[in-house]
Order: C-alpha cells, then sequence, then structure tokens
C-alpha cells in the first residue's frame, strides 16, 4: 500500500470592507502547504472576518490526485491515509487604522486528525509510546550561551552542555526527530525521508532537538523535502559526530522575540506543548506550568525563524486539561488519556511575531481533531489589540480569536479557572 495525504484548504474572506483588494499568504499548512488567501485592502476599515469553503485535496508523492479516485483507492486498501489535515481558521486582530489592513503573518494554525501514522515517512509525526513512565522534564541543560563545536561532540547523546533539553518520553534517547536519509548534499532537495520512532541519532540522519522554556533550536538544513517535508536538526555525519546545519548560527539554541508569557492560576499543573518544526511535527516540546508561576512562551520572529518554501511560519502548541502530567500531555498518543490529550488535546495557541514587526496570539479548538473541551478557562491580557478568550468551552471569536501585541508590549496568556 501507498501512503496518501489529506488535506483540507480552508479560505479566510474580508468582509464589511470596500476599495480594491489585494491578495496576500496568511498561512501555510505542513503536509501540503498551501497559501489560504486572505483579501487586503487599501485604506478601509475591517469589520468582519469569515471562513470561507473548505477543499479536501489528497495529495500522494508530492502530486495532487483526484478525489473520487484517491478515495476509491482507500476504500479499496490500495492507499492508505498517512496524514490528514485541516487548517483552523481564526481572524486576525481588528484593525487599528483606517489606513491599513493588518500585515501578513505566516503559521502553523492547522490540525492532523489521523492516528494512522507510519514509520518511515515524515509526512505525519509518528506515534510516542508511553508503555514506559518516565519522569517529568527538568531543564538540565547547561551552556546555553556556549557556541556548539562542529563535528566534535558524539552523535547518541542530545548535547544538554549547550542549550538542548532531553525528551525521555520519546522513545529516541531524548532526540525530538529523527530524519534518516544516508546522504545530505548541499543545494540537492533531500529524497527518501525515514522516520525512527526508536533508536537513537546516527551516521546519516538529521537530529532534532528541544530547547528550553522561552528559546528554540536554530538548527535546520537550506535543503528540505523533495515532496514539502520540514526538517531540522543537527547533522551526524559518517564519522559519527554532530555538525551544525547552520553554521552561522554557531549556538543551537536561541530566545525568540519574546514579550508572550503564560501564566497559570489554577490549583493544578497544565502543560502546553510545542509541535517539532521543522522536524516530524509532533507535539512534544513541554512548557509544564505550575500554579501561581509564570513562563515565556517563545515566540518566533518570521524574519529569522525557519521558512517552508520561502513562506514565514510561527509556532503552534497544544494545550491540555489541568492536572495531565507532561510525560502524558506531550506526546502524540497519550495511554492514560487518548482522546483529551497530545494530539486530541482540546485548545490550540499560534504564536509569531511578523515581519512587519507585529506578534500575534491565536487560541482556537483542536477541531476536527478533537470535541474534548478544555476543562479551565484561558485569556489573554496585556498590550494588545482587541480582546480574546475561552470561558467554559465558548470562544470569544466564533472557531478562536487571535490579538496582536505591538513591538515591545508585554501579553500573558492566563489559564484560570472556570467561573
Amino acid at each position: 500500500m501507498k501512503g496518501i495525504i489529506k488535506t483540507a484548504v480552508a479560505a479566510a474572506v474580508i468582509a464589511g470592507v470596500a476599495a480594491q483588494p489585494h491578495n496576500h499568504g496568511h498561512r501555510h499548512l505542513h503536509a501540503k502547504k498551501h497559501n489560504s488567501p486572505v483579501e487586503k485592502r487599501d485604506k478601509v476599515i475591517v469589520t468582519e472576518v469569515v471562513e470561507g469553503p473548505t477543499v479536501v485535496e489528497y495529495v500522494l508523492d508530492g502530486e495532487k490526485v483526484d478525489a473520487a479516485k484517491a478515495e476509491q483507492m482507500i476504500s479499496d486498501g490500495v492507499y492508505v491515509v498517512m496524514g490528514s489535515t485541516k487548517p483552523t481558521f481564526s481572524a486576525p486582530p481588528p484593525a487599528v487604522s483606517t489606513s491599513v489592513a493588518p500585515p501578513e503573518h505566516g503559521g502553523q494554525f492547522f490540525e492532523v486528525t489521523s492516528s494512522a501514522a507510519p514509520t518511515t515517512s515524515s509526512a505525519a509525526p509518528p506515534p510516542q509510546t508511553t508503555s514506559a513512565a518516565p519522569a517529568p522534564v527538568v531543564n538540565t541543560a547547561t551552556g546555553i550561551d556556549v557556541d556548539f563545536p562542529s563535528g566534535k561532540v558524539k552523535c547518541g547523546k542530545v548535547p544538554t552542555d549547550y542549550g538542548a533539553v532531553e525528551i525521555p518520553w520519546t522513545g529516541t534517547n531524548g532526540w525530538t526527530t529523527l530524519a534518516k536519509f544516508g546522504k545530505w548534499m548541499k543545494g540537492v532537495a533531500i529524497n527518501n525521508i525515514e522516520s525512527p520512532i526508536s533508536g537513537t541519532c546516527e551516521p546519516g540522519m538529521m537530529c532534532s532537538y528541544a530547547c528550553p522554556p522561552g528559546y528554540q533550536k536554530t538548527q535546520w538544513p537550506a535543503e528540505q523535502g523533495a515532496t514539502g517535508q520540514s526538517v531540522g536538526g543537527l547533522w551526524c555525519n559518517e564519522d559519527g559526530f554532530l555538525e551544525l546545519t547552520r553554521p552561522e548560527f554557531p549556538k543551537i539554541c536561541e530566545q525568540g522575540a519574546g514579550g508572550v508569557y503564560v501564566r497559570n492560576e489554577l490549583s493544578s499543573n497544565a502543560a502546553v506543548c510545542r509541535t517539532d518544526y521543522p522536524g516530524n511535527e509532533a507535539m512534544v516540546i513541554p512548557l509544564d506550568t505550575s500554579p501561581g508561576n509564570e513562563y515565556p512562551l517563545t515566540n518566533p520572529d518570521s524574519s529569522t525563524y525557519y521558512r517552508w518554501q520561502g513562506k514565514p511560519t510561527t509556532a503552534q502548541y497544544y494545550v491540555n486539561n489541568a492536572g495531565v502530567a507532561v510525560d502524558q500531555a506531550c506526546v502524540w498518543n497519550s495511554a492514560k488519556f487518548p482522546s483529551s490529550a497530545g494530539n486530541w488535546a482540546p485548545t490550540n495557541i499560534g504564536v509569531g511575531k511578523s515581519e512587519a514587526g507585529e506578534t500575534y496570539i491565536s487560541i482556537f479548538p483542536n477541531a476536527p481533531t478533537t470535541t474534548a473541551v478544555l476543562d479551565f478557562d484561558i485569556e489573554i491580557v496585556g498590550d494588545i489589540s482587541g480582546t480574546c478568550w475561552l470561558k467554559k468551552g465558548q470562544y470569544s471569536g466564533n472557531n478562536g480569536c487571535t490579538v496582536g501585541m505591538k513591538p515591545g508590549g508585554k501579553a500573558t496568556i492566563v489559564f484560570k479557572n472556570s467561573s
């Protein structure tokens, strides 16, 4: 059987405006990336942004397949769905001026809805094994500001002496993604990518890693997947030593643009899990918030962060119910909470600083992946445009909400008990 990717593409349309339109890319998808067109007009007041029609597409080996044919072949068992994505629509913040509409920003705001995950393809993140009960992550990373000695550190172990953080429950010796393709050739797109779900970083692999809260990895090759896969991390060379893939960035972890925080006002922990991107996009990078504490949430700067086919990207986080242990939350499949944690967590957060300089923060339901409802409320407060909240399972927007934060501002995503 061959793997096929099912992608739902949603359009966003600005209503209640005047003057002449100018199209621009709003965000992209992971499996088969597309731009959702958002109309943008000069000298207008944006009164409403609504979700447009959704079109289902099937992609095989990077090529679009007729939907009817694909569905018949899936039914006959010739194809198996390797990944299924649907973009989650969230409106941009209201315009604060009648001279311009909100600036363009990229993102990962979509959902992967299939639990069928291949063991030899990066088209969809592999399921994470949770049979063992690993201890919660403790940030033992040191040397966050130390240059990484390219070609001098052995591949097997995550290089925590240089800022990286081991994730013990991934099944891959603390690495977040292993991408095996044998030979990395400069200037040549990467083909035949395998994604082992066990083992460790070995020669011929690109090995991705996590960084502490407020930080993100700096390493990914210019050469990316030939059929749209994202590839990130350090390269394990034929001698078994790790090499920088972006030598111009010698530190393997860096802070984002800053200004975005999470504050836990609950009576128990709440796990927030970032997808490993560029990488296999599994939600394994943890931020375990505890009651009464505030934490930085990494805010990628689109002007310097990873670009997919030249397009800016942002970060996506999965918010789990209160009290879910981080090793059950920051996984693809949660053994204890199979329908309400990990990939099936109730709520997503999207964060990114646009190339125009404004940070966008979104909260939205993890639909259609799950019908689970978050068991606490969320509100974004601070130096933001508009309002954005989740209260008793209801969002301030129909399908979630987005606010903007000006450069130099601070925005806090507050977790609090439902009132």
